[in-house]
């Protein structure tokens, strides 16, 4: 479930985005292509955020508009099947009862005749009778009491289902306000108080501790960013933004042979983190590592 709302959240950041590059994209007649530098000075240029209110607005509806139809869903699937159930030994009751019925009626009819022919009493066949039809009315009872039990059972798991989904929803809702809240702060120090207050909620965040230490970079805190780091690959081995912010912290430290080999690691797992070594003030040291030329050099030899 947290997968399916980061993947929404990242969507909903990427769209304006990708809207912007698609506008910039499509040339007019009037005016020639513009170059990669125009578009990163345009980017570099931006005076206020890309995207909208109304965007943020209607994906956390929709998030709780699907919930609400989940949990509408499993509450009618629960009434539908307690109905069937309860239809089916109201029937099964019936014909017991009528099995019993007819039962009766025939020892009382070979009983009359047993009598007329001197061979019992008509205590003992009145005992008999009434003790065969207990054992089977018990018989049902306890069968029916196993059903109704086992209903119960399944109304409980529902109801405790149901009741887990609406915490989900509240959490999520807390969780997203909170990353708006990041995504609006501009000093580290502010960044780092929100993404603790998302690790207090659900402390297995891994794109909260990794942007943690993306923030303490920010506050010339490099140990503390290694640390963070490794404390997200514990939790994601194959977290390729915990390995670019190893990199960055290592270059920042001096240790470009580490820094070189974890940015390795960060293009192994995401092929969108190579252009940043040439974005990333933080990785101008590292732009000359014979490593990262010997990682770069297939890319130009196939692009020729």
């Amino acid at each position: 479930m947290r997968s399916i709302i980061q993947g929404l959240i990242l969507c909903w950041a990427l769209l304006p985005l990708f809207a912007v590059a698609v506008d910039s994209a499509a040339p007019t007649p009037s005016e020639a292509q513009p170059s990669a530098a125009q578009v990163d000075a345009s980017i570099d240029n931006l005076e206020k955020p890309l995207y909208s209110p109304f965007i943020e607005r209607y994906m956390l509806d929709e998030v709780r508009n699907l919930r609400i139809d989940m949990e509408r869903a499993h509450r009618e699937l629960a009434a539908e099947v307690v109905d069937r159930e309860l239809g089916a030994a109201d029937k099964a009751v019936s014909y017991a009862t009528n099995t019993v019925t007819y039962f009766f009626y025939l020892i009382a009819g070979v009983s009359s005749a047993l009598v007329l022919m001197g061979w019992n009493s008509v205590r003992d066949i009145k005992e008999k009778v009434h003790s065969v039809a207990n054992e089977q009315v018990a018989e049902l009872v306890e069968e029916y009491e196993k059903r109704l039990r086992a209903i119960e059972k399944q109304l409980k798991q529902e109801t405790a289902h149901i009741e887990s989904n609406r915490e989900e929803i509240t959490l999520t809702q807390e969780i997203h306000s909170l990353w708006l809240r990041a995504s609006q702060e501009t000093s580290p120090a502010g960044k780092i108080a929100i993404y603790d207050q998302i690790l207090g909620v659900r402390g297995d965040d891994i794109e909260a501790i990794t942007y943690k230490a993306d923030a303490a970079l920010d506050q010339n805190e490099p140990q503390w960013a290694i640390n963070l780091c490794q404390q997200a690959l514990l939790l994601d081995e194959t977290n390729a933004h915990a390995f670019y912010q190893l990199a960055c912290a290592h270059t920042c430290q001096g240790n470009l042979d580490d820094a070189a080999r974890y940015f390795t690691h960060a293009v192994a797992q995401s092929e969108s983190y190579r252009e940043e070594l040439y974005r990333d003030p933080a990785l101008a040291e590292l732009r000359e590592h014979p490593l990262l030329i010997e990682l770069l050099t297939p890319t130009v030899e196939s692009a020729s």
